[in-house]
């Protein structure tokens, strides 16, 4: 089992971000957090690096669901989206599948909201 869904697209990297936001928003999730790779790696290590952005999605109902099942799950919380530059000039856009990697929680609820999430950030990365 893969433990992401992932998708290249042609369009400018800036473009990228807002439509997987604007897909995001379209399943419920909001951006809690955006972490730029690339100006982080420069900052901190002098380095050159693609256009790489983490973004940490949430879908707060589906995210209570899964804190009330399992009060440490907070640990794998929030559904982390990358959206990168590839060497070809495209953007690819991959997405958690937290079915894989909830799969080391021994809690069977959990793994029901987890498939549901899963159906969500599928559909994000397919209508992309």
């Amino acid at each position: 089992m893969s433990y992401h869904f992932s998708k290249t697209l042609e369009i400018p990297f800036d473009d990228a971000i807002l439509k997987v936001t604007e897909e995001l928003k379209k399943e419920g999730f909001g951006i809690l957090t955006e972490i730029d790779v690339k100006k982080t790696l420069k900052k901190k290590l002098d380095v050159d690096f693609n256009q790489y952005r983490i973004l940490g999605a949430c879908n707060p109902p589906l995210a209570h669901e899964a804190l009330k099942a399992e009060s440490k799950i907070g640990t794998m919380l929030p559904c982390n989206v990358v959206v990168q530059e590839t060497n070809e000039g495209h953007v690819e856009i991959s997405a958690v599948d937290p079915a894989a990697s909830m799969q080391a929680v021994q809690n069977e609820g959990l793994g029901e909201i987890a498939v549901q999430v899963r159906v969500k950030l599928q559909k994000v990365i397919d209508n992309l």
